[in-house]
């Protein structure tokens, strides 16, 4: 099938096939390989994108129902070479250790410090839920988090672009 997405803000038209997952188009067709992929079964989260401003899970997500929508990947999140504030909390509170969760970690952060920018640590947990990390315990998700709530950017402060 055919199909056009953008990602990133980029265009891209390609043939698919009807059962292509979203994790392998974005890794295997687009090489954006920061979206990791992981269970296969939308328990971990590591795969986390969003699209239409929405976080899915692109283990579950058929490249053909992103046709014509918008996708955001953990690419997309440095802008003009300035981390964001979630990649930079992550590396001053130490929010990763083998890495795998984070770029579902990341996206997510982001979507919830958009819709909220001084969540609560509970509200953090909550939108968290959905990612599973073996290494941290999520103490130090949490505070990562939280320490980029607390040092916006300057696109931090604009209204997110978000399409639903």
């Amino acid at each position: 099938m055919k199909i056009t997405v953008t990602v990133n803000g980029e265009e891209y038209e390609r043939d698919v096939e009807p059962r292509l997952l979203l994790v392998h188009f974005l890794r295997d067709d687009l090489d954006l390989t920061g979206t990791h992929w992981g269970c296969d079964t939308s328990n971990c989260g590591v795969c986390a994108v969003w699209l239409d401003g929405v976080p899915v899970k692109s283990c579950t997500v058929l490249a053909v129902m992103a046709d014509g929508k918008n996708v955001r990947t953990v690419e997309d999140l440095e802008r003009d070479g300035e981390l964001d504030p979630v990649q930079k909390g992550f590396t001053e509170c130490h929010g990763l250790q083998c890495g795998f969760c984070t770029p579902g970690m990341l996206m997510t952060s982001r979507w919830l410090l958009d819709h909220n920018p001084d969540p609560s640590d509970e509200e953090i947990r909550v939108a968290i839920s959905g990612q599973l990390c073996r290494c941290t315990g999520y103490e130090n998700i949490v505070r990562s988090v939280r320490w980029a709530a607390e040092h916006p950017t300057t696109w931090d402060l604009q209204e997110p672009d978000v399409t639903v």
